[in-house]
Protein backbone atom coordinates (compact mmCIF):
# COMPACT_ATOMS: atom_id res chain seq x y z
CA UNK A 1 0.00 0.00 0.00
CA UNK A 2 1.45 3.32 -1.08
CA UNK A 3 1.75 6.12 1.49
CA UNK A 4 -0.62 9.01 1.27
CA UNK A 5 0.82 12.02 -0.58
CA UNK A 6 2.04 14.85 1.61
CA UNK A 7 0.26 18.22 1.42
CA UNK A 8 2.20 20.62 -0.74
CA UNK A 9 3.31 23.77 1.11
CA UNK A 10 4.26 26.53 -1.32
CA UNK A 11 7.20 28.67 -0.34
CA UNK A 12 6.56 31.52 0.02
CA UNK A 13 2.79 31.30 0.82
CA UNK A 14 0.67 31.56 -2.30
CA UNK A 15 -1.00 34.97 -2.75
CA UNK A 16 -4.42 34.66 -4.40
CA UNK A 17 -4.93 38.30 -5.40
CA UNK A 18 -3.99 41.92 -5.00
CA UNK A 19 -6.46 44.53 -3.77
CA UNK A 20 -6.88 47.04 -6.57
CA UNK A 21 -9.54 49.08 -8.36
CA UNK A 22 -11.20 49.84 -5.03
CA UNK A 23 -11.93 53.40 -3.88
CA UNK A 24 -10.11 54.80 -0.85
CA UNK A 25 -12.12 55.25 2.36
CA UNK A 26 -14.76 57.95 2.09
CA UNK A 27 -13.75 59.57 5.36
CA UNK A 28 -12.63 61.25 7.41
CA UNK A 29 -13.57 64.29 5.36
CA UNK A 30 -14.79 67.84 5.89
CA UNK A 31 -18.53 67.89 5.13
CA UNK A 32 -18.53 71.69 4.92
CA UNK A 33 -15.55 72.15 2.65
CA UNK A 34 -16.78 69.66 0.04
CA UNK A 35 -20.42 70.90 -0.01
CA UNK A 36 -20.58 73.95 -2.26
CA UNK A 37 -24.38 73.85 -2.32
CA UNK A 38 -24.61 74.01 1.47
CA UNK A 39 -22.15 76.89 1.71
CA UNK A 40 -24.02 78.85 -0.95
CA UNK A 41 -27.42 78.13 0.62
CA UNK A 42 -26.32 79.19 4.09
CA UNK A 43 -24.85 82.43 2.79
CA UNK A 44 -28.01 83.13 0.80
CA UNK A 45 -30.52 82.41 3.56
CA UNK A 46 -28.76 84.09 6.47
CA UNK A 47 -29.87 87.71 7.04
CA UNK A 48 -27.51 90.27 5.54
CA UNK A 49 -27.26 92.09 8.85
CA UNK A 50 -27.28 90.32 12.17
CA UNK A 51 -27.07 92.23 15.44
CA UNK A 52 -24.08 91.10 17.50
CA UNK A 53 -24.82 89.61 20.89
CA UNK A 54 -21.45 88.47 22.12
CA UNK A 55 -18.92 85.94 20.88
CA UNK A 56 -21.61 83.32 20.17
CA UNK A 57 -23.88 85.55 18.10
CA UNK A 58 -25.59 84.35 14.93
CA UNK A 59 -22.74 86.02 13.03
CA UNK A 60 -20.70 83.03 14.14
CA UNK A 61 -23.14 80.70 12.44
CA UNK A 62 -21.04 79.68 9.41
CA UNK A 63 -18.06 79.10 11.69
CA UNK A 64 -20.17 76.87 13.94
CA UNK A 65 -21.42 74.88 10.95
CA UNK A 66 -17.91 74.47 9.56
CA UNK A 67 -16.63 73.35 12.96
CA UNK A 68 -19.29 70.70 13.34
CA UNK A 69 -18.86 69.50 9.75
CA UNK A 70 -15.29 68.45 10.47
CA UNK A 71 -16.37 66.46 13.53
CA UNK A 72 -19.38 64.93 11.75
CA UNK A 73 -17.24 63.76 8.83
CA UNK A 74 -14.55 62.44 11.15
CA UNK A 75 -15.07 60.77 14.54
CA UNK A 76 -18.87 60.77 14.23
CA UNK A 77 -18.71 58.42 11.23
CA UNK A 78 -17.14 55.78 13.45
CA UNK A 79 -19.52 56.44 16.32
CA UNK A 80 -22.46 56.02 13.97
CA UNK A 81 -21.24 52.60 12.86
CA UNK A 82 -21.06 51.45 16.48
CA UNK A 83 -24.47 52.88 17.40
CA UNK A 84 -26.17 51.12 14.50
CA UNK A 85 -24.38 47.81 14.87
CA UNK A 86 -25.18 47.48 18.59
CA UNK A 87 -28.83 48.42 18.81
CA UNK A 88 -30.59 49.75 21.92
CA UNK A 89 -31.79 47.13 24.40
CA UNK A 90 -34.68 47.31 26.83
CA UNK A 91 -33.80 46.43 30.41
CA UNK A 92 -37.16 46.16 32.14
CA UNK A 93 -35.86 45.01 35.57
CA UNK A 94 -32.64 45.20 37.49
CA UNK A 95 -30.92 42.08 38.85
CA UNK A 96 -32.90 42.33 42.10
CA UNK A 97 -36.27 42.34 40.36
CA UNK A 98 -37.03 46.05 40.57
CA UNK A 99 -38.81 47.55 37.57
CA UNK A 100 -36.46 50.12 36.00
CA UNK A 101 -37.63 50.46 32.33
CA UNK A 102 -34.23 51.50 31.08
CA UNK A 103 -32.88 51.58 27.52
CA UNK A 104 -29.21 50.62 27.17
CA UNK A 105 -27.13 52.10 24.33
CA UNK A 106 -23.66 51.61 22.95
CA UNK A 107 -21.32 54.30 24.36
CA UNK A 108 -20.95 55.75 20.86
CA UNK A 109 -24.62 56.70 20.93
CA UNK A 110 -23.90 58.95 23.89
CA UNK A 111 -20.84 60.37 22.12
CA UNK A 112 -23.04 61.34 19.19
CA UNK A 113 -25.66 62.95 21.40
CA UNK A 114 -23.07 64.83 23.41
CA UNK A 115 -21.27 66.19 20.34
CA UNK A 116 -24.50 67.20 18.61
CA UNK A 117 -26.00 68.98 21.62
CA UNK A 118 -22.75 70.79 22.47
CA UNK A 119 -22.49 72.06 18.88
CA UNK A 120 -26.09 73.28 18.76
CA UNK A 121 -27.97 70.68 16.73
CA UNK A 122 -30.76 70.78 19.34
CA UNK A 123 -30.51 74.27 20.76
CA UNK A 124 -28.66 76.78 18.57
CA UNK A 125 -31.79 78.61 17.41
CA UNK A 126 -33.04 79.09 20.98
CA UNK A 127 -29.69 80.21 22.39
CA UNK A 128 -29.28 82.64 19.48
CA UNK A 129 -32.76 84.08 19.46
CA UNK A 130 -32.18 86.57 16.66
CA UNK A 131 -32.49 86.57 12.86
CA UNK A 132 -30.64 83.63 11.33
CA UNK A 133 -30.68 81.30 14.32
CA UNK A 134 -32.99 78.74 12.73
CA UNK A 135 -31.04 78.83 9.47
CA UNK A 136 -27.78 77.98 11.22
CA UNK A 137 -29.46 75.29 13.25
CA UNK A 138 -30.97 73.80 10.08
CA UNK A 139 -27.50 73.50 8.55
CA UNK A 140 -26.23 71.79 11.70
CA UNK A 141 -29.13 69.34 11.64
CA UNK A 142 -28.53 68.66 7.93
CA UNK A 143 -24.91 67.76 8.64
CA UNK A 144 -25.74 65.54 11.61
CA UNK A 145 -28.47 63.65 9.78
CA UNK A 146 -26.08 62.74 6.96
CA UNK A 147 -23.88 60.86 9.39
CA UNK A 148 -26.25 59.53 12.04
CA UNK A 149 -29.99 59.94 11.43
CA UNK A 150 -31.15 57.84 14.38
CA UNK A 151 -30.03 60.35 17.00
CA UNK A 152 -31.68 63.07 14.92
CA UNK A 153 -35.01 61.88 16.37
CA UNK A 154 -34.37 62.92 20.01
CA UNK A 155 -32.39 65.95 18.85
CA UNK A 156 -35.30 67.10 16.70
CA UNK A 157 -37.92 66.61 19.39
CA UNK A 158 -35.79 68.35 22.00
CA UNK A 159 -35.37 71.31 19.67
CA UNK A 160 -39.03 71.42 18.69
CA UNK A 161 -40.31 71.18 22.27
CA UNK A 162 -38.69 74.40 23.47
CA UNK A 163 -41.27 76.92 22.18
CA UNK A 164 -44.11 74.73 23.47
CA UNK A 165 -42.55 74.49 26.93
CA UNK A 166 -41.87 78.20 27.02
CA UNK A 167 -45.60 78.85 26.99
CA UNK A 168 -45.87 77.60 30.56
CA UNK A 169 -43.96 79.64 33.18
CA UNK A 170 -44.07 76.66 35.54
CA UNK A 171 -42.02 74.67 33.01
CA UNK A 172 -39.37 77.33 32.43
CA UNK A 173 -36.50 75.16 33.68
CA UNK A 174 -37.50 72.42 31.25
CA UNK A 175 -37.44 74.87 28.34
CA UNK A 176 -34.10 76.36 29.40
CA UNK A 177 -32.44 72.99 29.87
CA UNK A 178 -33.79 71.60 26.59
CA UNK A 179 -32.05 74.50 24.84
CA UNK A 180 -28.82 74.18 26.84
CA UNK A 181 -25.60 72.90 25.18
CA UNK A 182 -25.26 70.08 27.70
CA UNK A 183 -26.03 66.36 27.39
CA UNK A 184 -26.66 64.44 30.59
CA UNK A 185 -28.02 60.88 30.19
CA UNK A 186 -28.33 60.28 33.95
CA UNK A 187 -31.77 59.35 35.29
CA UNK A 188 -32.07 62.09 37.89
CA UNK A 189 -34.61 64.89 38.57
CA UNK A 190 -34.62 67.83 36.19
CA UNK A 191 -33.31 70.16 38.89
CA UNK A 192 -30.08 68.13 39.03
CA UNK A 193 -29.39 68.23 35.28
CA UNK A 194 -27.58 70.84 33.18
CA UNK A 195 -29.46 69.74 30.06
CA UNK A 196 -32.44 67.56 29.19
CA UNK A 197 -33.84 65.76 26.18
CA UNK A 198 -37.51 65.60 25.24
CA UNK A 199 -39.49 62.79 23.63
CA UNK A 200 -43.05 62.66 22.42
CA UNK A 201 -46.09 60.38 22.77
CA UNK A 202 -48.96 61.29 20.48
CA UNK A 203 -50.25 58.25 18.63
CA UNK A 204 -52.20 55.27 19.93
CA UNK A 205 -52.88 51.93 18.30
CA UNK A 206 -56.51 52.71 17.48
CA UNK A 207 -55.97 56.18 16.05
CA UNK A 208 -52.56 56.76 14.50
CA UNK A 209 -52.53 60.20 12.89
CA UNK A 210 -56.11 60.75 14.06
CA UNK A 211 -54.99 61.84 17.53
CA UNK A 212 -58.49 63.03 18.46
CA UNK A 213 -59.34 59.33 18.72
CA UNK A 214 -56.89 58.98 21.62
CA UNK A 215 -58.27 57.27 24.72
CA UNK A 216 -55.48 57.93 27.24
CA UNK A 217 -57.14 59.73 30.18
CA UNK A 218 -55.69 62.72 32.02
CA UNK A 219 -57.30 63.19 35.45
CA UNK A 220 -56.54 66.40 37.38
CA UNK A 221 -55.26 66.03 40.93
CA UNK A 222 -57.42 67.52 43.66
CA UNK A 223 -54.64 69.84 44.84
CA UNK A 224 -54.09 71.26 41.35
CA UNK A 225 -50.47 70.08 41.22
CA UNK A 226 -50.83 68.13 37.99
CA UNK A 227 -52.63 65.28 36.24
CA UNK A 228 -52.47 61.49 36.31
CA UNK A 229 -52.23 59.77 32.92
CA UNK A 230 -53.73 56.32 32.41
CA UNK A 231 -53.67 54.57 29.05
CA UNK A 232 -51.21 53.50 26.39
CA UNK A 233 -49.12 54.88 23.55
CA UNK A 234 -48.40 52.81 20.45
CA UNK A 235 -45.31 54.89 19.68
CA UNK A 236 -43.29 56.72 22.30
CA UNK A 237 -40.38 58.28 20.48
CA UNK A 238 -37.02 58.32 22.25
CA UNK A 239 -38.12 56.58 25.49
CA UNK A 240 -34.78 57.36 27.17
CA UNK A 241 -35.62 61.09 27.23
CA UNK A 242 -35.96 63.10 30.43
CA UNK A 243 -39.47 64.30 29.63
CA UNK A 244 -42.23 63.63 27.12
CA UNK A 245 -44.90 65.77 25.55
CA UNK A 246 -48.05 63.66 25.65
CA UNK A 247 -51.57 64.02 24.28
CA UNK A 248 -54.36 62.76 26.54
CA UNK A 249 -58.10 63.26 27.06
CA UNK A 250 -58.73 65.64 29.97
CA UNK A 251 -62.22 66.55 31.28
CA UNK A 252 -62.20 69.58 28.99
CA UNK A 253 -60.99 67.75 25.91
CA UNK A 254 -57.71 66.63 24.39
CA UNK A 255 -54.80 68.28 26.18
CA UNK A 256 -51.02 68.43 25.96
CA UNK A 257 -48.93 67.44 28.99
CA UNK A 258 -45.28 67.20 30.00
CA UNK A 259 -44.55 63.84 31.63
CA UNK A 260 -41.16 63.60 33.43
CA UNK A 261 -39.25 60.33 33.43
CA UNK A 262 -38.00 60.94 36.97
CA UNK A 263 -40.00 62.80 39.61
CA UNK A 264 -38.64 65.56 41.82
CA UNK A 265 -37.99 63.14 44.68
CA UNK A 266 -35.86 60.93 42.43
CA UNK A 267 -38.45 58.16 42.04
CA UNK A 268 -39.45 56.67 38.68
CA UNK A 269 -42.67 57.98 37.16
CA UNK A 270 -45.55 55.53 36.79
CA UNK A 271 -45.21 54.27 33.23
CA UNK A 272 -43.88 51.05 31.77
CA UNK A 273 -41.94 50.35 28.60
CA UNK A 274 -43.70 47.32 27.14
CA UNK A 275 -41.30 46.72 24.28
CA UNK A 276 -38.97 48.42 21.85
CA UNK A 277 -40.23 48.49 18.28
CA UNK A 278 -38.36 46.26 15.83
CA UNK A 279 -38.02 48.76 12.99
CA UNK A 280 -37.01 48.60 9.34
CA UNK A 281 -34.23 51.10 10.00
CA UNK A 282 -33.38 53.86 12.46
CA UNK A 283 -31.54 51.20 14.41
CA UNK A 284 -29.51 53.48 16.66
CA UNK A 285 -32.64 55.10 18.06
CA UNK A 286 -35.16 53.46 20.36
CA UNK A 287 -38.91 53.67 19.79
CA UNK A 288 -41.26 52.02 22.23
CA UNK A 289 -44.76 51.03 23.21
CA UNK A 290 -45.76 52.06 26.73
CA UNK A 291 -48.44 51.78 29.37
CA UNK A 292 -49.29 54.77 31.53
CA UNK A 293 -50.19 53.67 35.04
CA UNK A 294 -51.15 56.93 36.70
CA UNK A 295 -48.04 58.81 35.55
CA UNK A 296 -47.71 62.36 36.87
CA UNK A 297 -47.82 65.02 34.15
CA UNK A 298 -48.14 68.80 33.97
CA UNK A 299 -50.40 70.72 31.59
CA UNK A 300 -48.98 72.60 28.63
CA UNK A 301 -51.78 74.89 27.48
CA UNK A 302 -55.47 74.57 28.23
CA UNK A 303 -57.62 71.46 28.20
CA UNK A 304 -59.15 70.96 24.79
CA UNK A 305 -56.25 72.76 23.08
CA UNK A 306 -53.82 69.87 22.91
CA UNK A 307 -53.60 69.69 19.13
CA UNK A 308 -53.24 73.46 18.77
CA UNK A 309 -50.60 73.54 21.49
CA UNK A 310 -48.43 70.86 19.97
CA UNK A 311 -48.83 72.08 16.39
CA UNK A 312 -45.83 74.41 16.66
CA UNK A 313 -43.70 71.48 17.72
CA UNK A 314 -45.01 69.37 14.87
CA UNK A 315 -44.13 72.04 12.28
CA UNK A 316 -40.55 72.12 13.52
CA UNK A 317 -40.27 68.33 13.44
CA UNK A 318 -41.60 68.38 9.88
CA UNK A 319 -38.89 70.86 8.90
CA UNK A 320 -36.35 68.39 10.23
CA UNK A 321 -37.95 65.61 8.20
CA UNK A 322 -37.43 67.80 5.13
CA UNK A 323 -33.83 68.45 6.15
CA UNK A 324 -33.39 64.73 6.83
CA UNK A 325 -34.57 63.76 3.36
CA UNK A 326 -32.16 66.28 1.82
CA UNK A 327 -29.35 65.01 4.05
CA UNK A 328 -29.89 61.38 3.05
CA UNK A 329 -29.77 62.44 -0.60
CA UNK A 330 -26.56 64.36 -0.02
CA UNK A 331 -24.70 61.55 1.72
CA UNK A 332 -25.84 58.96 -0.82
CA UNK A 333 -24.79 61.23 -3.69
CA UNK A 334 -21.39 62.00 -2.18
CA UNK A 335 -20.71 58.30 -1.64
CA UNK A 336 -21.75 57.48 -5.20
CA UNK A 337 -19.56 60.16 -6.78
CA UNK A 338 -16.61 59.21 -4.59
CA UNK A 339 -16.93 55.58 -5.66
CA UNK A 340 -17.34 56.37 -9.35
CA UNK A 341 -14.30 58.65 -9.41
CA UNK A 342 -12.04 55.83 -8.24
CA UNK A 343 -13.62 52.69 -9.73
CA UNK A 344 -12.71 51.68 -13.28
CA UNK A 345 -14.78 49.57 -15.66
CA UNK A 346 -14.41 48.86 -19.37
CA UNK A 347 -11.25 50.96 -19.62
CA UNK A 348 -12.50 54.13 -17.95
CA UNK A 349 -13.35 55.46 -14.55
CA UNK A 350 -17.07 55.04 -13.93
CA UNK A 351 -17.57 58.79 -13.73
CA UNK A 352 -16.23 59.06 -17.28
CA UNK A 353 -18.79 56.61 -18.65
CA UNK A 354 -21.51 58.75 -20.31
CA UNK A 355 -24.50 56.88 -18.92
CA UNK A 356 -23.11 56.85 -15.38
CA UNK A 357 -22.34 60.56 -15.67
CA UNK A 358 -25.99 61.13 -16.57
CA UNK A 359 -27.10 59.26 -13.46
CA UNK A 360 -24.74 61.17 -11.17
CA UNK A 361 -25.60 64.54 -12.70
CA UNK A 362 -29.31 63.81 -12.41
CA UNK A 363 -28.87 62.88 -8.75
CA UNK A 364 -26.87 66.08 -8.20
CA UNK A 365 -29.69 68.19 -9.62
CA UNK A 366 -32.23 66.47 -7.36
CA UNK A 367 -30.06 66.81 -4.26
CA UNK A 368 -29.39 70.51 -4.83
CA UNK A 369 -33.09 71.20 -5.36
CA UNK A 370 -33.89 69.40 -2.10
CA UNK A 371 -31.38 71.38 -0.06
CA UNK A 372 -32.24 74.83 -1.43
CA UNK A 373 -35.91 74.20 -0.63
CA UNK A 374 -35.11 73.00 2.89
CA UNK A 375 -32.91 75.99 3.66
CA UNK A 376 -35.43 78.46 2.25
CA UNK A 377 -38.13 76.99 4.47
CA UNK A 378 -35.73 77.23 7.41
CA UNK A 379 -35.44 80.97 6.71
CA UNK A 380 -39.22 81.25 6.58
CA UNK A 381 -39.51 79.50 9.94
CA UNK A 382 -36.83 81.83 11.29
CA UNK A 383 -38.63 84.98 10.10
CA UNK A 384 -42.17 83.77 10.88
CA UNK A 385 -42.48 85.61 14.25
CA UNK A 386 -41.56 88.90 12.58
CA UNK A 387 -43.17 88.63 9.13
CA UNK A 388 -46.72 87.37 8.40
CA UNK A 389 -45.84 86.51 4.81
CA UNK A 390 -42.88 84.40 5.91
CA UNK A 391 -45.10 82.76 8.52
CA UNK A 392 -47.57 81.78 5.79
CA UNK A 393 -44.77 80.47 3.58
CA UNK A 394 -43.39 78.43 6.50
CA UNK A 395 -46.80 76.95 7.21
CA UNK A 396 -47.35 75.77 3.62
CA UNK A 397 -43.75 75.26 2.54
CA UNK A 398 -42.92 72.92 5.40
CA UNK A 399 -45.70 70.53 4.41
CA UNK A 400 -44.94 70.86 0.68
CA UNK A 401 -41.24 70.23 1.20
CA UNK A 402 -41.72 67.38 3.63
CA UNK A 403 -44.10 65.63 1.27
CA UNK A 404 -42.00 65.95 -1.86
CA UNK A 405 -38.39 65.66 -0.70
CA UNK A 406 -39.15 62.80 1.69
CA UNK A 407 -41.16 61.08 -1.04
CA UNK A 408 -38.17 61.28 -3.40
CA UNK A 409 -35.51 60.17 -0.93
CA UNK A 410 -35.98 56.35 -1.01
CA UNK A 411 -35.80 56.08 -4.80
CA UNK A 412 -32.89 58.54 -4.83
CA UNK A 413 -30.88 56.53 -2.29
CA UNK A 414 -31.55 53.31 -4.18
CA UNK A 415 -30.30 54.87 -7.42
CA UNK A 416 -27.13 56.06 -5.68
CA UNK A 417 -26.75 52.63 -4.11
CA UNK A 418 -26.80 51.04 -7.55
CA UNK A 419 -23.86 53.23 -8.62
CA UNK A 420 -21.73 51.12 -6.28
CA UNK A 421 -23.02 47.88 -7.74
CA UNK A 422 -22.91 44.95 -5.33
CA UNK A 423 -20.70 46.97 -2.98
CA UNK A 424 -23.67 49.27 -2.37
CA UNK A 425 -25.62 46.34 -0.91
CA UNK A 426 -22.96 45.72 1.73
CA UNK A 427 -23.25 47.34 5.15
CA UNK A 428 -19.74 48.80 5.13
CA UNK A 429 -20.70 51.06 2.23
CA UNK A 430 -23.28 52.88 4.44
CA UNK A 431 -25.78 52.66 1.57
CA UNK A 432 -27.99 49.96 3.19
CA UNK A 433 -28.30 52.11 6.31
CA UNK A 434 -29.33 55.13 4.25
CA UNK A 435 -31.77 53.02 2.26
CA UNK A 436 -33.44 51.64 5.40
CA UNK A 437 -33.63 55.12 6.89
CA UNK A 438 -35.00 56.94 3.85
CA UNK A 439 -38.69 55.94 4.16
CA UNK A 440 -38.93 57.13 7.77
CA UNK A 441 -38.97 60.86 7.11
CA UNK A 442 -42.02 60.51 4.87
CA UNK A 443 -43.91 58.67 7.63
CA UNK A 444 -42.76 60.45 10.77
CA UNK A 445 -44.56 63.70 11.61
CA UNK A 446 -47.50 62.86 9.37
CA UNK A 447 -47.54 60.74 6.22
CA UNK A 448 -47.81 62.04 2.67
CA UNK A 449 -51.60 62.30 2.60
CA UNK A 450 -51.57 64.28 5.85
CA UNK A 451 -49.09 66.77 4.39
CA UNK A 452 -51.04 67.25 1.17
CA UNK A 453 -54.36 67.72 2.96
CA UNK A 454 -52.61 70.14 5.31
CA UNK A 455 -51.50 72.23 2.31
CA UNK A 456 -55.02 72.21 0.93
CA UNK A 457 -56.44 73.22 4.30
CA UNK A 458 -53.88 76.00 4.72
CA UNK A 459 -54.68 77.53 1.33
CA UNK A 460 -58.40 77.52 2.13
CA UNK A 461 -57.92 79.57 5.29
CA UNK A 462 -57.38 82.86 3.52
CA UNK A 463 -55.86 84.64 0.51
CA UNK A 464 -52.74 85.74 2.42
CA UNK A 465 -51.39 82.19 2.49
CA UNK A 466 -51.58 81.62 -1.24
CA UNK A 467 -50.29 85.13 -1.89
CA UNK A 468 -47.13 84.44 0.13
CA UNK A 469 -46.37 81.32 -1.92
CA UNK A 470 -47.17 83.12 -5.18
CA UNK A 471 -44.77 85.92 -4.30
CA UNK A 472 -42.03 83.36 -3.81
CA UNK A 473 -42.64 81.94 -7.27
CA UNK A 474 -42.84 85.19 -9.23
CA UNK A 475 -39.85 86.68 -7.38
CA UNK A 476 -37.59 84.33 -9.32
CA UNK A 477 -38.37 86.11 -12.60
CA UNK A 478 -39.21 84.45 -15.86
CA UNK A 479 -36.75 81.56 -15.59
CA UNK A 480 -37.46 79.72 -18.82
CA UNK A 481 -40.57 78.72 -20.73
CA UNK A 482 -41.17 75.52 -18.78
CA UNK A 483 -40.83 77.38 -15.49
CA UNK A 484 -43.19 80.13 -16.58
CA UNK A 485 -45.80 77.62 -17.68
CA UNK A 486 -45.55 75.75 -14.37
CA UNK A 487 -45.91 78.93 -12.33
CA UNK A 488 -48.89 80.04 -14.39
CA UNK A 489 -50.59 76.72 -13.71
CA UNK A 490 -50.51 77.60 -9.98
CA UNK A 491 -51.99 81.08 -10.35
CA UNK A 492 -55.67 80.28 -9.92
CA UNK A 493 -55.16 78.29 -6.74
CA UNK A 494 -52.65 80.65 -5.13
CA UNK A 495 -54.15 84.02 -6.09
CA UNK A 496 -57.85 83.39 -6.78
CA UNK A 497 -58.65 80.78 -4.15
CA UNK A 498 -59.48 78.02 -6.60
CA UNK A 499 -60.14 74.86 -4.63
CA UNK A 500 -57.93 71.80 -4.78
CA UNK A 501 -59.96 68.61 -4.94
CA UNK A 502 -59.01 66.25 -2.11
CA UNK A 503 -58.25 63.41 -4.50
CA UNK A 504 -55.93 65.72 -6.49
CA UNK A 505 -54.04 67.11 -3.51
CA UNK A 506 -50.92 65.01 -4.14
CA UNK A 507 -50.74 66.09 -7.77
CA UNK A 508 -51.12 69.74 -6.83
CA UNK A 509 -48.49 69.60 -4.06
CA UNK A 510 -46.05 67.82 -6.36
CA UNK A 511 -46.31 70.55 -8.98
CA UNK A 512 -46.06 73.26 -6.34
CA UNK A 513 -42.94 71.65 -4.86
CA UNK A 514 -41.29 71.50 -8.28
CA UNK A 515 -42.18 75.13 -8.94
CA UNK A 516 -40.71 76.24 -5.61
CA UNK A 517 -37.53 74.27 -6.20
CA UNK A 518 -37.15 75.73 -9.69
CA UNK A 519 -37.68 79.26 -8.36
CA UNK A 520 -34.98 78.78 -5.74
CA UNK A 521 -32.52 77.27 -8.21
CA UNK A 522 -32.93 80.14 -10.68
CA UNK A 523 -31.97 82.85 -8.17
CA UNK A 524 -28.31 81.98 -7.66
CA UNK A 525 -27.88 80.67 -11.20
CA UNK A 526 -25.55 77.76 -11.85
CA UNK A 527 -25.97 74.64 -13.96
CA UNK A 528 -28.72 73.04 -11.88
CA UNK A 529 -31.51 75.52 -12.70
CA UNK A 530 -31.80 74.96 -16.48
CA UNK A 531 -31.21 71.21 -16.07
CA UNK A 532 -33.95 71.05 -13.43
CA UNK A 533 -36.45 72.99 -15.54
CA UNK A 534 -35.81 71.06 -18.73
CA UNK A 535 -36.06 67.70 -17.00
CA UNK A 536 -38.58 68.17 -14.18
CA UNK A 537 -40.83 70.85 -15.69
CA UNK A 538 -40.28 70.65 -19.43
CA UNK A 539 -40.91 66.96 -19.90
CA UNK A 540 -37.38 66.15 -21.12
CA UNK A 541 -36.94 63.39 -18.58
CA UNK A 542 -37.95 59.79 -18.11
CA UNK A 543 -39.44 58.12 -15.06
CA UNK A 544 -36.03 57.01 -13.76
CA UNK A 545 -32.86 58.87 -12.84
CA UNK A 546 -30.14 59.12 -15.46
CA UNK A 547 -32.48 60.44 -18.14
CA UNK A 548 -31.31 64.06 -18.41
CA UNK A 549 -31.58 65.46 -21.94
CA UNK A 550 -28.68 66.09 -24.30
CA UNK A 551 -26.79 69.32 -23.73
CA UNK A 552 -26.95 69.37 -19.95
CA UNK A 553 -23.47 70.14 -18.47
CA UNK A 554 -23.15 66.86 -16.61
CA UNK A 555 -19.48 67.22 -15.66
CA UNK A 556 -20.13 70.64 -14.15
CA UNK A 557 -23.07 69.32 -12.12
CA UNK A 558 -20.98 66.45 -10.73
CA UNK A 559 -18.08 68.76 -9.92
CA UNK A 560 -20.40 71.15 -8.08
CA UNK A 561 -21.87 68.28 -6.08
CA UNK A 562 -18.45 67.03 -4.89
CA UNK A 563 -15.39 68.99 -6.03
CA UNK A 564 -12.76 66.60 -7.36
CA UNK A 565 -9.88 68.53 -5.80
CA UNK A 566 -11.03 67.58 -2.31
CA UNK A 567 -9.78 64.24 -1.08
CA UNK A 568 -10.08 62.33 2.15
CA UNK A 569 -7.73 63.33 4.94
CA UNK A 570 -7.15 59.82 6.17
Amino acid sequence: MEPLPQAYEPDPPFETHRVENQPPPFGPRDLWRDDVVLRDALARELPLTQPPSGPESAQEGPHAVASYAALAGGPALGWANDAHRDRPRLISHDRFGHRIDRVAFHPSYHSLMDAAIRHGVAGWSWRHDQPGGHVVRAALSYLHHQVEPGTSCPLTMTHAAVPVLRREPALAQWADKAAAPAYDPREVPVADKAGVTIGMGMTEKQGGSDVRANTTAATPLADGSGYRLVGHKWFLSAPMSDGFLMLAQAPGGLGCFLMPRVLDDGSKNAFRLIRLKDKLGDWSNASSEIELCGALAFPVGAEGRGVATILEMVMLTRLDCLLGGAAQMRMALARAIHHCRHRRAFGKRLVEQPLMANVLADLAVEAEAALVLAMRIARAVDAAPRDPAESALARIGTAVGKYWVCRRAPAFVNEAQECLGGNGYIEESLMPRLYRQAPLTSIWGGSGNIQCLDVRRGLRRGPATGAAVWAELVDAGDGDGAYGDTVESQRATLTQGAAVEPAQARRFVERLALALQAALLWRPGGPAAPAFCRSRLGGEHGLAMGTLPTGVPMDALIERALPAGISTSG
